[in-house]
């Protein structure tokens, strides 16, 4: 690999990363503009207190961001969104 060819690819990634980051790439998984704030500081699936679980995800459902404190806690949430969302009525 040349140094040009390696930089691109450097910086490729380093763009991929970012978006992961902010949550762009990942099919509105994470807060987006005009999503209404989350509310809480607890986990919506599990009411752990977020950040104690290392960082919380983030994501947007049905224009409400929605915060959980690992993993587990995202496919709990999609086998009953019902029951978790009716929590911000």
């Amino acid at each position: 690999m040349t140094m040009k060819t390696k930089t691109t690819a450097l910086l490729g990634l380093a763009g991929i990363i970012a978006l992961l980051q902010s949550g762009c790439a990942s099919g509105g998984a994470g807060a987006s503009a005009g999503a209404r704030p989350y509310p809480f500081k607890d986990c919506l699936v599990s009411d752990n207190e977020l950040g104690s679980m290392g960082t919380p995800i983030t994501m947007v459902h049905d224009g409400q961001t929605v915060k959980f404190c690992c993993k587990p806690c995202i496919k709990e949430f999609k086998a009953d969104r019902q029951k978790y969302m009716s929590r911000f009525k």
